[in-house]
């Protein structure tokens, strides 16, 4: 069984909401986000997004626009990425879902950087600008090598589009709360409960929820109503504040482990 579906599995039967973090990769440096993996697990992150930094992160806010700059002018690549996931799988089993958009996928070669992904320990990927539709229509871009596809669901997604991408999802759903970028919010969306039940009744993978949480308040009124809680702009920035400065790793725990506090409880 994938990573992903053993921690779904473990969380269910616990009764518990899962934390999801989201880090650049490269971000200060990529030696940096192995370190980083672990003290997010150690803070009781379930799920590790890592985001491969991309010139061009058009769905992205402010925030991890400028951790993908730092992490590309600090030398991150692909094939970078793909060695610190390699790194990571030496002393961690936290699943790991690679959250990309489809440029850099596609130059690296599509069925390459699947296999090369799946072999470093990869366990997921969600192309953030690959429609489930569009890439049904290309062979090239067909699934391989077990990595799990997994798939975004909007507010302003109809019913008929819902099913149409759960369908072609594996793992979990993330449904993106807000309209726009990425980036803190003050204040949660409204109509989380409603829009996540109208998800399930197309599926019955978990559901995910993220866009804009970035205070335990937040995570914990978030998880009542989702199968597990995305934290990733207000993670990023503290990374970016403290970069290599002395202290970054358990600066990160100290902001993350009260949101993931409040997720389980």
């Amino acid at each position: 069984m994938n990573r992903i579906d053993q921690k779904f599995q473990t969380l269910r039967a616990a009764g518990q909401t899962g934390f999801i973090a989201y880090i650049t990769a490269g971000d200060p440096t990529l030696e940096a986000t192995v370190q980083l993996a672990s003290a997010l697990e150690k803070s009781g992150t379930d799920i590790l997004e890592l985001g491969i930094p991309f010139s061009d992160p058009l769905a992205d806010g402010a925030t991890i626009q400028a951790a993908s700059g730092r992490a590309l002018a600090a030398g991150a690549t692909v094939a970078g990425v793909l060695a610190a996931v390699k790194k990571i799988r030496t002393s961690s089993q936290i699943p790991i879902v690679l959250f990309t958009y489809l440029n850099p996928v596609y130059v690296y070669g599509f069925d390459r950087f699947h296999a090369d992904a799946s072999a470093a320990g990869a366990d997921g990927l969600l192309i953030l600008d690959l429609p489930p539709d569009e890439a049904a229509r290309n062979a090239e871009l067909s699934e391989t090598h077990g990595l799990l596809p997994i798939r975004l669901i909007a507010p302003t997604t109809p019913p008929a589009r819902m099913e149409l991408i759960a369908k072609s999802a594996r793992g979990f759903i993330y449904y993106v709360s807000r309209e726009g970028v990425t980036g803190e919010q003050s204040s949660i969306s409204s109509g989380i409960s409603a829009q996540v039940a109208e998800i399930k009744k197309h599926t019955a993978l978990p559901v995910a929820v993220g866009f804009g949480i970035s205070t335990p308040a937040q995570a914990a009124e978030v998880a009542k109503e989702s199968d597990a809680v995305v934290v990733g702009s207000a993670i990023v920035r503290r990374i970016g504040e403290h970069g290599n400065a002395p202290g970054l790793y358990e600066k990160i725990s100290e902001f993350v482990s009260p949101m993931a506090k409040a997720v389980k409880s």
